[in-house]
């Protein structure tokens, strides 16, 4: 399946782990971590510097805590770590 040449910056903020005010202003700071387009009044999130961003090289499993946290499923999580060395949190 083909990706699109951008996405929407919602989309890349759920991707990162970021939250809607957190990616919205690294992007109007300019200091988003990969490249982003304003065009008129919306941001979009170049796809091949996000799959670049997201070139992970190793995958660690997490486990599940002992008690899950109210409104949270007990689903164990994994952390990826792209090249850089942050860390972007996946869901199983």
């Amino acid at each position: 399946m083909a990706l699109p040449p951008t996405v929407s910056l919602r989309t890349a903020n759920r991707i990162l782990s970021l939250g809607r005010s957190t990616g919205y202003g690294l992007a109007k700071r300019g200091e988003y971590p990969c490249k982003v387009l304003k065009l008129g009044n919306a941001y979009r999130v170049v796809t091949a510097d996000l799959q670049r961003l997201l070139a992970l090289d190793e995958a660690v499993e997490v486990p599940a805590p002992a008690t899950p946290v109210q409104g949270h499923d007990a689903a164990p999580c994994k952390f990826r770590r792209p090249s850089d060395g942050a860390r972007i949190l996946w869901g199983l």
